[in-house]
């Protein structure tokens, strides 16, 4: 049913002059629930689309409250707060422009009420992009000759094999330089005004690392560690890209971190869509066309297929330092080659630095890389070279709380998992591994527990799974690390997706769906909902506690600080923990990653086919992605309270304070993905078989937008991913 709001409200039997108490009453549009709210929160925590037990309401009253709910094409904060747009897609940074779908954002405060912002510009959504990008960048690009050209082949094209002269070629790269451009990093600087409201200054700092960087201005991204000796050896068992170490762009950049001293790590995530992920024993890159050229109604990746990166040099931690124009950023291979998301810091002088980070996909590992060298100044900026000597550890979880490192060097044992202890995908586990016939390269997918007995007959170390001297060896491993880890028996994750570091050398981890893909999936002794289930959806927030607090250590200890799901199963509201930050006062905050197709898709009935729906059935329940406060002291600690809900379509990312905590920092992400450009205010009435706090089940009427027109808010205006400040206005002490 397509209705517009006004008619919701009669449908709904609310008169249009309802007043704010009675649109409170019944439930109708995401007003702040003040009732029954914490008295020591400096915010009034808004009204996601189930009830809380924070509310404090009755069965009947949530039933009242909740049987109808507006979803509104805006960012949604506490009453007491605001937002300044700050940049938007296609704005003026330097000689390019603001990315696509911004993520990890860092602020370096230069003077007071000054600073840069460092922004990670992930990926593009290729349908939203695509029908977006004339209106916003103000040029054409051949698209629909590509496409339909694309669609005779399934929507896969081999740009790389094609002549340089050729056509095709010739509007394939024209359109994959546009998509490159909007993904990267970009540095912006900015001061804050007598309103308390943050202004671009446009210093000549201000300047734009994208996918092709060096490709055609010869500003090479620069490497360390050991993968340069693979990188650099003339005879590779696979492709060559003829560039040595030097490395054209950075791509696919998700979250990150900022160091003590001053830099930003930008962690570069789901490369295999555009690259090949899979490499040879010696760590050389497979060949351009194992990864086509796509382009189909939904994608647009594939793209360094027809310039022909090699895919080894992609999926790394960038450094780069805001302040030097000239600097377009390092990877760092001693920190791994693997899906990054976030990274975290553990800073004690006297000790090794400790790095942590984690592989998003599913049955990703959590990584810890620790420098031979210890840190004794954190602010003296020659500490980047600590990433340059020691080594890197996957974390080996186990069910009574206690974990280990394990090390990625040559000599560590091959112990893999067995596929019966992950969660499958069609109720069979799956181990992948590196190829046992080393003359081809590439991965296979294990199944069965008898195979991994072969293969542990047929390797007995890492280092006899890969070739070439022992420094390439172990740069074979790095290039490799996911599979690597793998073989080693590093735990199979759920998804991490974040890593923060409390001032008290607590580690944090954002796990954000424990669910099986043709990836992997985790393991099933660490990864299970509140009441056991496997596979849960909604995600964890782990803690990870090393022994003696000590960076080094080689042991720890771990568990699970806060639970998504409803809170009818034992949840705390929230669905897909994402991003991770902590306060001044060491409190957590975070950000919800609910897949775009999944965000408010009906749920009429949970049962179906005669069957009760699983947790990955009940996600469009939660409504758009969220942000919210969780307490880690005092007496609301583990309890999760709703700050922020993002557009449609959106995921709400970066989570970045300045320092006097007066701002903060989102980078709203991919407005629009699913549905694309809202038209004429286009809204349907979705059914939603909610539960109250206590299991009742209930049914919810709910008004949903179709697309996107934000930050414009315009009828018909084209959805454009932006960075936000986010301040006071009602009075306090003026901090979050």
């Amino acid at each position: 049913m397509t209705l517009k709001r006004r008619d919701f409200l009669l449908f709904m039997g609310l008169g249009l002059g309802s007043t704010m108490v009675g649109l409170s009453k019944a439930a109708v549009s995401q007003q702040n629930l003040t009732q029954n709210s914490p008295t020591n929160l400096t915010f009034t925590p808004i009204k996601i689309p189930l009830p809380l037990e924070s509310e404090g309401l009755s069965d009947e009253q949530q039933k009242i409250v909740y049987r109808a709910y507006e979803v509104v094409d805006d960012l949604v904060l506490p009453k007491e707060f605001t937002y300044d747009v700050i940049a938007a897609w296609g704005d003026k940074v330097g000689d390019s422009r603001f990315g696509y779908n911004n993520d990890y954002v860092s602020f370096i405060e230069t003077a007071p009420n000054e600073g840069y912002l460092v922004v990670n510009f992930e990926y593009i959504s290729g349908k939203t992009w695509v029908e977006s990008y004339e209106k916003v960048i103000q040029k054409s690009l051949p698209f629909a000759e590509v496409k339909t050209v694309a669609s005779l082949a399934d929507g896969q094209i081999n740009a790389f094999s094609l002549p340089d002269d050729d056509p095709l070629k010739t509007r394939i790269t024209e359109i994959a330089k546009e998509a490159f451009i909007d993904q990267g990093i970009g540095v912006i600087s900015l001061k804050r005004n007598l309103k308390g409201q943050w202004e671009r200054t446009f210093s000549p700092v201000d300047r734009r690392v994208t996918g092709i960087s060096g490709l055609e201005d010869g500003q090479y991204l620069k490497a360390t560690g050991p993968a340069v000796a693979v990188f650099s050896k003339t005879a590779k068992q696979g492709y060559d890209d003829n560039l040595g170490a030097k490395i054209i762009g950075t791509m696919q950049n998700c979250a990150g971190g900022t160091t003590p001293w001053g830099t930003v790590l930008s962690a570069e995530e789901n490369f295999q869509d555009q690259v090949p992920e899979a490499v040879m024993a010696d760590g050389s890159a497979l060949n351009p066309d194992k990864q086509l050229f796509v382009f189909t109604e939904t994608d647009l990746d594939g793209r360094g297929n027809v310039f022909g990166l090699a895919g080894n040099k992609y999926g790394w931690m960038v450094e780069i330092d805001p302040a030097d124009p000239q600097d377009y950023g390092t990877k760092h291979t001693w920190l791994g080659r693997y899906r990054h998301e976030a990274v975290a810091f553990h800073t004690v002088v006297g000790k090794p630095l400790a790095v942590y980070s984690g592989c998003d996909r599913r049955g990703g590992h959590l990584y810890k890389f620790i420098s031979k060298r210890a840190i004794q100044n954190p602010k003296d900026q020659t500490n980047a070279q600590l990433f340059e000597e020691g080594m890197l550890y996957g974390a080996k979880f186990n069910p009574d709380g206690t974990g280990k490192w394990i090390p990625l060097t040559l000599d560590t044992p091959i112990a893999p998992l067995l596929p019966s202890q992950v969660i499958g995908k069609d109720e069979k586990g799956m181990i992948p591994l590196p190829n046992p016939n080393r003359s081809v390269g590439g991965i296979v997918k294990i199944t069965e527990d008898s195979e991994i007995e072969a293969y542990k007959g047929q390797f007995k170390t890492l280092g006899e799974l890969y070739l070439g001297t022992d420094l390439e060896k172990q740069g074979a491993i790095l290039i490799d690390a996911h599979f690597a880890a793998n073989a080693a028996g590093i735990t199979a994750t759920a998804r991490p997706e974040d890593t923060d570091m409390s001032p008290d050398g607590t580690l944090f981890i954002a796990y954000t769906s424990g669910f099986p893909d043709s990836d992997g999936g985790p393991d099933k002794a660490i990864f299970k909902g509140p009441n056991g289930e496997i596979p849960y959806e909604f995600g964890w927030i782990m803690r990870l506690d090393e022994d003696n607090n000590d960076p080094a250590s080689l042991g720890f200890r771990w568990d699970i600080f806060a639970t998504g799901g409803e809170p009818a199963s034992g949840g705390l509201g929230f669905a897909n923990p994402d991003n991770l930050a902590i306060d001044q006062n060491n409190h957590l905050w975070m950000v919800t990653d609910i897949s775009t197709d999944k965000q408010n898709k009906a749920v009429p009935s949970r049962i179906k086919d005669k069957k009760t729906l699983i947790s990955s059935d009940l996600s469009g329940i939660f409504g758009n992605n969220t942000a919210w406060f969780i307490p880690t002291s005092g007496e609301n600690a583990g309890i999760a309270y709703p700050f922020a809900i993002g557009p449609m379509d959106t995921e709400i990312c970066g989570l970045c304070f300045t320092p006097d905590q007066q701002t903060l920092f989102l980078a709203i992400q991919h407005p629009g993905e699913f549905s694309g450009i809202r038209t004429n205010n286009q809204a349907e009435i979705r059914q939603f078989t909610l539960k109250t706090t206590n299991g009742q089940e209930f049914i919810q009427e709910r008004l949903v937008p179709v697309g996107s027109n934000w930050p414009s808010k315009q009828d018909n205006e084209p959805p454009r991913p932006s960075l936000v400040a986010v301040r006071r206005v009602l009075p306090s002490n003026g901090k979050i």
